[in-house]
Parts: C-alpha cells; structure tokens; sequence
C-alpha cells in the first residue's frame, strides 16, 4: 500500500440522478457476521452481501474476496501511484470502493468510467472519519473490460432521461435505470408472490390472438402475406409463370402417354411394358398440374371478391399481436378457478404521450365465484402487498428515488399500504366534480355523466378531494367493454377503477358477464362480429359461474411508485412510434 494513500482518501457522497457517482444509502440485510457470501454460480462475491450488512460490510474486513462490476468513477491519486474506484455490480445502488496499486495494473486501463473490472483482493477497514465501513485492497486483477473514453457512449455527467433513450444498450449502467430495474423486479416478485400464496395459477395467454379484448380495433396485425408476396414477386422475375403454349405442350404430353398407355393394354402388351407407361404417364399429369397451379400465381397481396384473402396467410385467418390475456385465461377461470396472466401486451396507438406505450406489460387475476365487491377487494389487497414489499425490500432504491426524482415516493408507499381506499360510484365521482367546477375548479375536459374520467379528474379525486387511492365502480355501459356484467339499472356495469395519486388509473375491472343472451346482445350492439367469439361465448353456454377479474398496467404502478414522469424510463426497452431500438 502506497504510504501517502490516506491523504487522498476520498469521501462518498450519494448520487445525484445520474451522474454516476457513488452510493452511500444502503438496505439492512442478515448475513453471517463471520463470512461473505460468495455466489452460488460464480467465483465472486456480489457487492451487495458485503455492503448491505448492518455494520456496512466492517465485519469482513481480513477476509480475501473477487469482486466484479462497473467503474462508475476512478481517478488516479500520488503521482499515479495508485486509483480510487468507485466499482458496481448492479447488485444494489451502492458502490464498493477499490483501490489499486500502480504495481498490481496499469492504472490507465481501470479508470475511465464504464471499465469492467474482476479483481481480487482482502477486505480493509478504511481510516476513521471516512464515510466507507469497507474497501478493497486490490492484489490481482482477474480480467478488465477496457474503454475508450472519447467513445464511451455515456459521458460522465449529469444526464436526461431523454438523452438515455437514445442509449438504450447502456442505459442499465446509468444508476436511475438500475435502481428502476430493481424496483421493477421486486414488483414482479411481489406480483407472484401475492398470486400464489393466495392460490391463484398463473397461466401463459398467447402474445398472437384473433380477437380483439378491448374493441377498440387498435391493434397489431401479425400477417406473413406481405413477406410471402415480396418473395413471390421475386420468385417469378427470376423463374416467370408457364405461357398457355406451356400449358398446351404438356396437355399434349399427357394426352400422348394416355394414348400409349391405351395402346399397349389393346395390344395387351407385357405388364413390365404397361408399367412403365403408365409410369411416364403419371410424370407428365403431374408436371401438367404443378405448370396449372403456377400459372395462377399472380403478384402482390392474395385477394378475394376486393378484399384481402386472409385465408392465404398463416393462420389462415387475420391475426394480431394481444392487447390483452384476459379472454384466454377466463377459460382458465371457468375450470380452475383463480388464475392470472402477467405478459406483454400491444397496443397500435399513435400517441407521444408520458403515460401511452406500444408494448407494456400487464397483470391480470380471474376468479372464479367472485363478484365486484371480490374483485374490489383483491386489487386493494394487491397494491398494498406491493408498496409494503417495496418498502420491505428495495428500500435503498426508493431513497434514490426520493433523493432524485420525488419526495413524497416513499410517503405515498406507506400511505397506500396502510390507508383503506375510498370507495364511489361513478355518478358520485362526476356528482364530486360538478361541484368542483362550481366552486371555481378548472378542467380541460369537460364533466357530465356518461364521460370516461380524464386523468386529471382522477387525480382530482385522488390527490385533492380524498388524498388517497379511490376506487370508482358502476361506470356507464357505453364506455366500458363489451364483457363487463350489466348492472340491474341496464344503464351501468360492474366495472371498477382503482384511481392513485400520481398517475391515475392504475387498475381497471370488473365482474363479467356470465350470461349468454346478455353478453350476446352486448357484442352486437358493439358492433363486433361474433364469429371470432363463439368460443368465449361457450363459456356462457356451458357450465357458466360468476367470475371477476382486472388488468394491472405494470409500467404505471412503477410510475407511482418510483415518481418518475415518463413511462419509458420504466420499462427496459420502450416501444412507442417511431422507435423500436433493440
């Protein structure tokens, strides 16, 4: 160790958004006070069982660890003596400070930010009066990652979110996009968690379907028809279609190897001799129909009566990408009877908006013998498991958040998770801003009964009138989906919003209808053909039970949770139009 290193020990101070600098606010975690714990599937030790300990990681020191990350910030100190890292594994927001000697590596190659570095080395105390409980004492770099800082894509500064989209391979490395994968990672453990423990299966909706959950008609169409018609077109520049003349010449072929077959069993010729006749006479009838068929290839997209020949495509039928799992996995509900579906879902809608994605994922129970007020009582059950687990284990994270993005975050969780939600109908919701707009409340949206609630009336209600979740039941039939059970009024159905401060609507259900005449009438009056639904129609037909469910947007409860504006800064690779990088 280099004498004069302490007088350039450096000082940790908590990242600012995305300046890459170092952590200091770290989760509690038991461990062995007497062992690190090395991983199971690799010969290192995770930076996060060294420092999430109570004491900091200060019981390990003695003990010889490998450590693998990222230098988030390195510098060299004496003269170039030796160099301060500041290393992450992603394993937790806090970096594990290493120092490294000018005669163990050269210096040059392990300091630019973004360098991968495995280095082996002994855990030490650091001087009193630092921040640090632990530092590495490098004694052997295994391996380094090298970088070229001209190049590097993610500048050592302090950066937009916005400009990390145009990054997305190295948006992981920045410590906002970690701490979001954290903190959605922990979601989607909560969300099976909470599923499974109270017996609900998960089943896997297929991505392709052929009908539309919503009606609301905007949605991906997956067709090979395209690609097939670019391919034809190809094929018959290189290889064009038989003439008539073709087609003529090989009538012909036939009908000489016919007359021969004729000739020879007339002449009752030898069965070796027919044989072979025949033979060539089954060659030329099928090299006469292949000639037939690609004289009727035509280019470009099959049709049929003016419209496109869906039953010339894959699945000879059109086909598009979900816009949600939840008719498929009712079939579920209808046989097993508490079940969910948690996958992505498209939607080809052509909006920029901070709250609308092409692709985001969702997360929807089905329960079989449930009704609305069942359906109510899971998902305030359900957001409430969630912000508790958070707040349980991803602490550190959530306190990045609230240093760098919201105050309130963490509040909000713990307000959620303890605080019954309020509970209106939707008339009494438009009733509550009717008289918001008398006493001087401006929307931009107008308000009167039969509207679908704006999201600034959501959050009116949620963050003015009850500052707290709200769940808005009984909304109009005319602008809920056609599934949805109508209410004994015929005006309204058992449909429910789950409405929190911050983003809105943060869960949308109801309780279907289990009635065949009635949900028969309601496709109808939709406007939707009924062929694509006959089989969820049979679910009516036979054996039909009373079942609720709701959809979950994961992608928004991260909003809420975390206070970040944009929902793609939440989810790893956004899809949005014009953009599909990855």
């Amino acid at each position: 160790m280099h004498p004069n290193l302490n007088n350039y020990r450096c000082t940790v101070s908590p990242p600012m958004a995305d300046n890459e600098l170092p952590v200091d606010q770290v989760a509690t975690m038991d461990l062995n006070d007497d062992a690190v714990q090395r991983h199971q599937f690799s010969d290192r030790v995770l930076i996060k069982s060294i420092l999430t300990r109570p004491d900091g990681g200060a019981g390990l020191a003695g003990q010889q660890v490998r450590v693998g990350g990222w230098v988030k910030t390195g510098r060299e100190q004496g003269k170039g003596s030796f160099a301060f890292l500041e290393v992450n594994d992603g394993s937790c927001p806090a970096n594990l400070q290493v120092i490294v000697d000018k005669d163990v590596a050269d210096l040059g190659q392990l300091v630019p930010t973004g360098t991968c570095v495995y280095v082996e080395g002994m855990l030490k105390n650091p001087p009193e009066g630092t921040k640090q409980k632990i530092e590495l004492r490098v004694q052997k770099v295994v391996d380094v990652g090298m970088v070229d800082p001209a190049k590097y894509p993610i500048p050592k500064t302090k950066l937009t979110l916005e400009f990390l989209r145009d990054r997305i391979p190295f948006r992981p490395r920045t410590n906002t996009i970690a701490a979001v994968a954290r903190i959605r990672n922990a979601l989607a453990y909560a969300t099976h968690t909470f599923l499974q423990k109270q017996g609900f299966l998960y089943i896997h909706t297929p991505i392709i379907t052929t009908s539309d959950c919503e009606g609301a008609g905007e949605m991906f169409q997956v067709t090979t028809l395209i690609s097939d018609a670019d391919k034809l077109e190809k094929e018959l520049i290189k290889n064009p279609p038989p003439s008539e003349a073709d087609i003529e010449a090989a009538k012909l072929v036939v009908k000489e190897k016919g007359e021969a077959v004729a000739k020879l069993k007339s002449d009752k010729a030898g069965k070796e001799a027919i044989s072979a006749s025949v033979t060539e006479l089954t060659k030329a009838k099928e090299n006469l129909a292949r000639l037939e068929e690609r004289s009727k290839l035509k280019p470009g997209i099959p049709q049929k009566d003016g419209k496109i020949d869906y039953t010339q495509d894959f699945f000879a039928r059109q086909a598009f990408l979900t816009v949600s799992g939840q008719l498929q996995v009712e079939t579920y509900a209808c046989a097993v009877s508490n079940v969910y579906t948690f996958g992505p879902t498209f939607r080809a809608e052509h909006s920029h908006t901070s709250r609308h994605l092409a692709e985001f994922w969702m997360v929807e129970p089905e329960m079989a013998f449930s009704d609305l007020k069942d359906d109510m009582n899971c998902a305030e059950a359900y957001v409430k498991f969630m912000c508790d687990w958070l707040l349980d284990h991803c602490f550190d994270d959530m306190e990045f958040m609230a240093k760098n993005y919201d105050k309130s975050c963490i509040n909000r969780l713990r307000m959620v998770a303890s605080t019954p939600f309020e509970r209106i109908t939707y008339t009494e919701a438009v009733e509550l801003l009717e008289v918001a707009v008398k006493e001087g409340k401006h929307f931009e949206n107008k308000v009167e009964w039969g509207i679908d609630l704006a999201s600034e009336h959501e959050r009116y209600l949620t963050e003015v009138k009850f500052q707290k979740p709200v769940i808005v039941y009984n909304y109009p039939k005319g602008i809920k989906a056609f599934y949805m059970r109508l209410n004994d009024d015929l005006k309204t159905v058992a449909a429910m919003d789950v409405l929190v401060p911050k983003v809105g609507e943060l869960i949308g259900g109801s309780q279907r209808e289990e009635r065949y005449d009635v949900i028969k009438s309601r496709i109808e009056d939709m406007g939707l053909p009924l062929e694509p639904y006959e089989w969820y129609l049979d679910l009516r037909r036979f054996g039909t039970v009373k079942h609720s469910g709701f959809g979950l947007g994961f992608e928004r409860m991260i909003l809420f949770a975390t206070g970040i504006d944009n929902i793609r800064d939440v989810i790893p690779f956004p899809r949005y139009p014009g953009r599909a990088d990855l």
